[in-house]
């Protein structure tokens, strides 16, 4: 962007800068720290020129929104055609209480649902199982068969709402159960909108939920993907997940890089099945975390859509635009949250969904003040839903496509962070002799990801021990005042209504009908068959979550019997 010349003539100017401003600054005052660096310990410099992005091409690197290589957002208006998509998460209880939060969010002017399941549902289990035990309705809503999927969504126009499911090895079946709830209301499937993490990759990377183990979950993944390529064109069946390995205490190019192989070894999944990579890819999407180094985030965000583009053409071939654009999800680390004075939460939330936006994400959640402490309160998440809506409304950052492009130090870590994550991601495939698919599977049996983010992990440890990383409110700027908030409570009722369901469905439905659906599964298992058709055909006759998991636990084996843990 500068030729030889001019790149000269700035390199002399800050030369005379450093000698004749900065020196004597320095002596009389320092700064207030010998080293400046990211929540990832990326050290940043004092200040950046065209130097640092003289080999930046502007065509190649940056272009224009909504064309290639989409750097600057994946479409031409951003956010002046529509604000992103404010999707908080919710859900606790049964689904009577999540409906009710879910009306409550839409009625403050929510524009996405984004539904939250207790641990029993995303591991796949009744609850009344012994395992679900103290664990029903605590950390998300208890979903067991159809019926709770009906009342979960009561009063709510599903050709109205974008909805999305934060589950994963049991993906399938709630996934199923969305269908089927459509097709008993006569909403055409092709109308449903929406979003199903169903990233099991990364489960075995960080997450840690799984039931069987890697290559039959990937195949099930695989199903959703085909069977929502030719069913349900409008919603996507994965959500390619960073935000938990970000959680795990990746660094954000760990994030980045672990996430997009992830992503490739999906697609090298598919193509392999023989689907046409312009079909399945813009069903594919993708989810970040946003921490409080807002300059590292953007450049993250930005680096990840071009990456993405570039990769998706060179090495698997795409060439409709819709196939090369990385469309994500955010949300705010909730990593960063701190127990201790946790109205500091809304100034981090506030900085990192500003960072979500000026990277260009497509919908956004903001983590609530207190959700170090308890599942969100009211007004919790009244506020944090508000932080987003003054962002959109009232700073101005929506205003302006890509406001940080061109910015000598963004672009700067744009590239750096490009470049760091190209650097893992080749190391990944090296390892799969070629595959990226085959390598992330290597590096999940060899424990590659898990050292890589444990080192992260322990790292940034150190720093906040030793005081080298500053956390408001927990190694600085403390205060002995207690600063709890009104949490929010389960009621202790809620398992014995849950169970009380569960009870009731099983007494009205029709055995012979449930039974003869898991055999068809069966059959569709050991035939080789995508399972999601006769996943659906379970669930409408109302079997349960757990009857339809113990069908791929016995036809797979389980994941825990595979690594020895009882």
């Amino acid at each position: 962007m500068y030729d030889d010349d001019d790149l000269a003539a700035i390199r002399e100017a800050k030369e005379s800068w450093e000698a004749e401003t900065l020196d004597p600054t320095l002596d009389r005052h320092g700064e207030r720290k010998e080293r400046f660096a990211t929540v990832s310990n990326r050290e940043v410099e004092r200040v950046y020129t065209p130097e640092d992005v003289a080999d930046l091409d502007y065509d190649a690197d940056l272009g224009f929104p909504g064309e290639e290589p989409y750097t600057r957002g994946v479409y031409p208006t951003m956010y002046r055609g529509r604000t992103w998509t404010m999707r908080q998460f919710a859900g606790f209880g049964t689904a009577e209480e999540t409906n009710e939060r879910f009306r409550y969010l839409i009625d403050e002017g929510q524009t996405g649902l984004s539904t939250a399941f207790d641990m029993p549902s995303l591991m796949g289990i009744d609850s009344d199982d012994e395992m679900s035990l103290g664990e029903v309705g605590k950390e998300g809503v208890a979903v067991d068969t159809l019926r709770d999927m009906e009342i979960l969504f009561d009063g709510i126009d599903l050709t109205e709402v974008s909805t999305s499911f934060t589950i994963n090895p049991s993906a399938p079946v709630i996934y199923a159960m969305y269908v089927a709830l459509a097709d008993e209301r006569g909403i055409p499937r092709e109308e449903l909108r929406g979003t199903l993490q169903n990233d099991m990759l990364k489960e075995f990377i960080a997450q840690k939920e799984w039931v069987i183990p890697p290559e039959p979950s990937l195949d099930l993944v695989t199903d959703t993907i085909e069977f929502a390529v030719d069913e349900t064109p409008s919603f996507k069946p994965i959500s390619v997940s960073g935000y938990h390995i970000r959680e795990a205490g990746s660094t954000a190019v760990q994030e980045l890089a672990f996430t997009l192989a992830d992503g490739f070894a999906y697609v090298e999944d598919c193509l392999d099945r023989g689907l046409d990579v312009d079909e399945f890819a813009p069903q594919l999407s993708f989810f970040f975390n946003s921490h409080n180094s807002l300059f590292e985030e953007v450049a993250k965000f930005r680096a990840a859509r071009r990456i993405y583009a570039r990769v998706m053409d060179e090495w698997y071939d795409a060439e409709a635009d819709a196939s090369k654009q990385l469309k994500f999800h955010t949300q705010t680390a909730g990593q960063s949250l701190t127990a201790q004075q946790p109205l500091n939460n809304v100034a981090r939330v506030t900085i990192q969904a500003l960072a979500g936006v000026l990277g260009g994400t497509q919908s956004l959640h903001t983590n609530s003040f207190d959700e170090a402490l308890a599942l969100p309160s009211e007004q919790a998440v009244r506020v944090a839903l508000r932080t987003q809506q003054i962002i959109a409304e009232e700073s101005g950052a929506a205003d302006i496509v890509d406001p940080l492009g061109g910015s000598f130090a963004v672009e700067s870590l744009t590239d750096e962070t490009e470049a760091e994550a190209m650097a893992y991601i080749e190391e990944i495939r090296e390892m799969g002799d070629g595959s990226v698919r085959d390598g992330v599977l290597h590096g999940i049996e060899q424990g590659y990801f898990h050292r890589e983010i444990q080192e992260s992990a322990y790292e940034y440890q150190e720093r906040v021990d030793e005081g080298e990383e500053t956390v408001v409110g927990v190694n600085a700027y403390e205060i002995d005042e207690d600063t709890r908030p009104d949490l929010l409570k389960i009621d202790e009722t809620t398992r014995d209504r849950q169970l009380d369901r569960l009870e009731s469905v099983k007494a009205d439905r029709d055995d012979d009908a449930v039974a003869a659906a898991l055999d068809d599964l069966r059959d569709a298992v050991d035939a080789g068959e995508n399972v999601m058709p006769a996943v659906v055909a379970a669930v409408k006759e109302y079997a349960t979550m757990g009857e339809v998991m113990a069908v791929f636990e016995a036809e797979y084996g389980t994941y825990r019997e595979r690594i020895g843990v009882a």
